[in-house]
C-alpha cells in the first residue's frame, strides 16, 4: 500500500517554470510584436527574430497589446509575475515575466509555438516523410526484382 501511494505522489511532481514576453511597438501601428524567451538557445546572428509566437500554420500571431498577449498565454495556464518597460532609441520594449507549473518531465513550450520551433517541426516531419517514401521505394524495388527473378525461373 505504501509503495502505491509513493509512486502516485512521485508521478505528479511538478516544477515552476518561467518565460518572458517581450513586446515591441510596431512602427506606425498600434499593434505589438511579441517574442517569447523561455531560456532557449538563440542564434547570435538572428537573435530573437525566430522567437515570435505563431499559429498552427506558422503565421505570426499579431497582438493588439501586451494585455492581449497575456490573455493568450493566460488561456494556456501562464500566470503574471512582474512587468517593466525599457526604452531603447525612443521605442518602448515591454518585458512581462510569466510562470507556470508543469510536470517535472514536461516541456515548457507545450502550449504554444515560436517560429523557430515551427520550422524545426516542419523539417522533422519532412524528414520523416522522406524516410517513409524511401522505404516504400525500396520495398517496390525489391518486389520488382523478385518478380523479375520469378519470371526468369519460369522461362
Amino acid at each position: 500500500m505504501m509503495l502505491a501511494s509513493y509512486t502516485f505522489v512521485n508521478a505528479q511532481e511538478s516544477c515552476k517554470v518561467f518565460c518572458e514576453l517581450l513586446g515591441h511597438e510596431k512602427l506606425l501601428s498600434n499593434k505589438v510584436t511579441v517574442t517569447v524567451d523561455f531560456g532557449q538557445e538563440t542564434s547570435f546572428w538572428r537573435g530573437a527574430s525566430d522567437q515570435y509566437l505563431v499559429d498552427d500554420k506558422g503565421k505570426a500571431i499579431k497582438f493588439n497589446s501586451m494585455v492581449d498577449a497575456m490573455n493568450y498565454m493566460g488561456r494556456r495556464g501562464w500566470e503574471f509575475e512582474q512587468a517593466y518597460v525599457v526604452t531603447v532609441s525612443n521605442q518602448n520594449v515591454y518585458h512581462w515575466l510569466l510562470s507556470k507549473e508543469i510536470a517535472a518531465d514536461g516541456t515548457i513550450s507545450d502550449d504554444f509555438d515560436t517560429k523557430h520551433e515551427f520550422k524545426e517541426q516542419q523539417e522533422s516531419e519532412s524528414e520523416q516523410k522522406d524516410e517513409i517514401e524511401q522505404e516504400v521505394k525500396v520495398k517496390k524495388s525489391k518486389k520488382k526484382r523478385s518478380r523479375e527473378i520469378r519470371d526468369d525461373v519460369y522461362f
